[in-house]
């Protein structure tokens, strides 16, 4: 068995019963160092596998001999494994030789949007916490505005986070007047930083943010009228 765990957005409240179990029950459990120590408080026996961007295949590699002796491995993954990490599983797929089973897990996009109390048929969720161009999701983060819906922005360390967004959408005519809102580790009560677009341009966050765009005007409940 190997599979992919989503381990909740930093906090083991956010783990799924189910994934507790597996992670308690595997023989081996891999992953980034900030994910594997969330979980680390259900680690008992288990050989335990940590890795950074710079070694990340070398010990996927290990993992997948493991995998393929036998042992039960679980790989975790901050969040939610669909929301940001598809890099790292289709990593995990290329070094295993085979599509692997997934469970998801809650994303700090579900948290924030518990805290801030927005609807996401009304918000689109995007991350820019992948390598590659990220020119056709900065248009897209453009246009979701564009189309009066929030947006919900996982930034990506340190080239494109929440200063730049700002300074790129101001840049490309959005208005400035949008809500905004910086929470970090979501562990606070409170946003990090709320303003507007335009007073965001050119402040400084730590690499764990997420930000919060609000559309110029919400869009109607479809109660409206109602007694």
């Amino acid at each position: 068995m190997i599979i992919c765990i989503g381990a909740g957005p930093g906090h083991l409240d956010y783990l799924t019963r189910g994934g507790a179990d597996l992670i308690a029950g595997a023989d081996v459990v891999a992953g980034f160092d900030a994910v594997v120590d969330v979980v680390r408080p259900l680690l008992t026996t288990q050989t335990v596998i940590t890795m950074g961007y710079r070694d990340q295949v070398e010990k996927l590699a290990g993992v997948a001999a493991l995998h393929h002796a036998g042992k039960r491995c679980v790989v975790v993954f901050m969040g939610d494994v669909h929301f940001s990490g598809f890099q790292f599983l289709e990593r995990v797929e290329t070094a295993c030789g085979h599509p692997v089973q997934t469970l998801p897990g809650i994303s700090s996009a579900q948290v924030l949007a518990s805290r801030t109390r927005v609807c996401f048929d009304e918000t689109t969720f995007l991350t820019f916490h992948r390598r590659g161009d990220m020119a056709p999701f900065k248009a897209h983060l453009r246009d979701v505005l564009a189309a009066g819906r929030n947006a919900i922005v996982i930034p990506r360390p340190w080239d494109f986070m929440p200063g730049d967004v700002a300074a790129f959408l101001l840049g490309r005519g959005v208005s400035s007047a949008h809500r905004t809102e910086v929470w970090e580790n979501l562990t606070r009560a409170e946003a990090t930083w709320t303003g507007t677009l335009g007073e965001l341009e050119g402040r400084t966050f730590s690499d764990m943010s997420i930000l919060l765009i609000r559309a110029l005007r919400p869009m109607p409940t479809g109660l409206e009228g109602e007694i």
